[in-house]
This record gives structure tokens, C-alpha cells and sequence, in this order.
């Protein structure tokens, strides 16, 4: 192990001491000089690694529902992606790829194989990650996830074709207000409380991908026509009501990853571990704790 290996390892070891019975782990932070950019991230608790993968225009602090309750158990990763919170923007024309990232910010972490947790566009990574670096996987699971390869149905792309022309005209402020007000996040706006964080950390983000050319390369063949490869135990969450297509692609998930299980949270929308906290961390303890 070299020295900055054993140096992320120490300090692991040290918050696990620290951590007393009925007392929330401690938080370490940092961030990561990996592949050309700098990834913010935190770390608590110890044991198997978790890590926690944030939604688009998202960043760490979507997980605050999860991450103490999960570090009781796991050492807890999770991270802003390049381009969000306090992450690094990307760098026009200077390709890159978020599963790339992810693999380099667990090896920074001394982290070998994690059990990879994301939602929406965090879905999206942890998918990738799966179908590129599979010897670096405990376990999978999506919740309301994105598919790369995915044919997105005429009702979102029409949705969606408002915040494309806001990008284009570089508006990022009216990308950001078309992008809240979607459909996708009604059930978090009728939760006054959650619609809140939302928008908190809406307003937050540069808005660099709605007004720039991101140079993300995407995983080839795309993940959707490679789900079949993936061995890893994988549980599939989707909320109640959200869209058409998040419905259908975790339908998806479930038909053709092997041995996949899906699961309903009752009466949630698309952001299900922020509107159904209690149900997503009892259905997550389960799935990682099943031995």
C-alpha cells in the first residue's frame, strides 16, 4: 500500500474509533486530485463501502436522509460528480468519463470493490460502472434510474426540448427554473420541506451542462444493450408515481440484469429517497445487509 493509500485507510480507521454507540459517525471530507479534475467527497462510518451517487443538477447533500443512517453499518462514500456541487467543472473538448471517475475516486479511497448505490443520472454512472469495471462491484442498486442507450419516450423529449433551447441561448437561470418545474418533480414540490432542498441545491449549481457541450464520453456498446453482463446482486427501487419512462427502464433493469429484484416505494415520485426516506433506507438496509 503506498502512502497515500495507507494515509485515506488511517483516517478511516481513526472516524471508526471515534464513533460511539448511538453517536452519528464522523464526517471526513476532501478532495480528490483524480484524472485531470477534483472530486469533493465525504466519507463516514466503517465496514463494507457504500457509495452514494447523486442526481442530475444534484449533489452530496441529496443523500443527508441516507447518509448517516447507512455509515451505522458501512463505511459511506458519496460525492459531488464532475461539474456539480463542489466538484471541478468539466473542460470543453477535454474528454472524460463519470465511470472513469467513480473507479478513480474509490482507488484514491483505498476501495476495492463497493457496493454502488445511485439515482436518476446517478443510476446512469452506477450502471456504467457496473458494465466497465465489474471486478470492482459488491452490489447494485438503482433507484429511479437513467439506462445510457435509453430511447426516451416523445412525452419527455417534449418536455424536455424547453430547457434545451434555454441552454442554447446560454440562459442557465431559466434552464434551472424550466428544469424544477417539470413533472419529474412534482411529488417533491407537493412536500414543501423537500421541494425546499431541492430547489436549494438547484439554485446552487452552475448550470454548466445546460449551457455548454459536455464532453462526457459515453460507455460503448451503452450499458442498455449490456445488462445481461451484469453478475453483481442488484436491486432495483422505483418511486409509485414517477414518469412513463423511469417506469419502463426499471422494468427493464429487472427483466434483464440476472437475478435483479425491483421493488415499489409507495407513494413517491422520482425522488424517492428524498419523499419516502424511511421506505428507501429500510428497503437499502435489507438488500445490503442480507449477508
Amino acid at each position: 500500500m503506498n502512502r497515500r493509500r495507507f494515509l485515506a485507510a488511517g483516517s478511516t480507521l481513526a472516524l471508526a474509533a471515534c464513533a460511539a454507540p448511538g453517536v452519528a459517525p464522523k464526517t471526513a471530507s476532501g478532495m480528490a486530485a483524480v484524472n485531470g479534475t477534483k472530486l469533493y467527497y465525504e466519507v463516514a462510518g466503517s465496514g463494507e463501502p457504500v457509495v452514494l451517487v447523486h442526481a442530475f443538477t444534484l449533489d452530496t447533500r441529496m443523500w443527508d436522509d441516507q447518509f448517516t443512517v447507512l455509515a451505522r453499518d458501512f463505511r459511506v462514500i458519496r460525492y459531488d460528480a464532475r461539474g456539480f456541487g463542489k466538484s471541478a467543472l468539466p473542460v470543453p473538448g477535454e474528454a472524460y468519463s463519470n465511470a472513469d471517475d467513480l473507479a478513480a475516486l474509490l482507488d484514491h479511497l483505498d476501495v476495492r470493490r463497493a457496493h454502488v448505490v445511485g439515482l436518476s443520472m446517478g443510476g446512469r454512472f452506477a450502471l456504467d460502472y457496473a458494465v466497465t469495471y465489474p471486478d470492482g462491484l459488491r452490489s447494485l442498486v438503482v433507484v429511479d434510474g437513467v439506462v445510457g442507450g435509453w430511447q426516451w419516450s416523445r412525452e419527455w423529449l417534449a418536455a424536455y426540448a424547453p430547457i434545451v433551447e434555454a441552454g442554447r441561448r446560454r440562459d442557465a437561470a431559466q434552464a434551472k427554473s424550466l428544469w424544477l418545474g417539470l413533472p419529474l418533480f412534482a411529488m417533491a414540490r407537493s412536500q414543501p420541506p423537500v421541494g425546499a432542498r431541492l430547489k436549494q441545491m438547484v439554485d446552487d449549481y452552475s448550470g454548466w451542462h445546460f449551457v455548454n457541450q459536455n464532453p462526457e464520453r459515453a460507455v460503448s456498446p451503452p450499458a442498455v444493450a449490456r445488462l445481461g453482463a451484469i453478475r453483481a446482486p442488484t436491486l432495483v427501487l422505483v418511486g409509485e408515481r414517477d414518469l412513463p419512462d423511469f417506469q419502463r427502464m426499471s422494468e427493464r433493469l429487472e427483466r434483464e440484469i440476472p437475478g435483479a429484484r425491483r421493488a415499489t416505494i409507495a407513494g413517491a415520485g422520482h425522488m424517492a429517497n428524498m419523499e419516502a426516506p424511511e421506505a428507501v433506507n429500510k428497503a437499502l438496509g435489507g438488500f445490503l445487509n442480507r449477508g
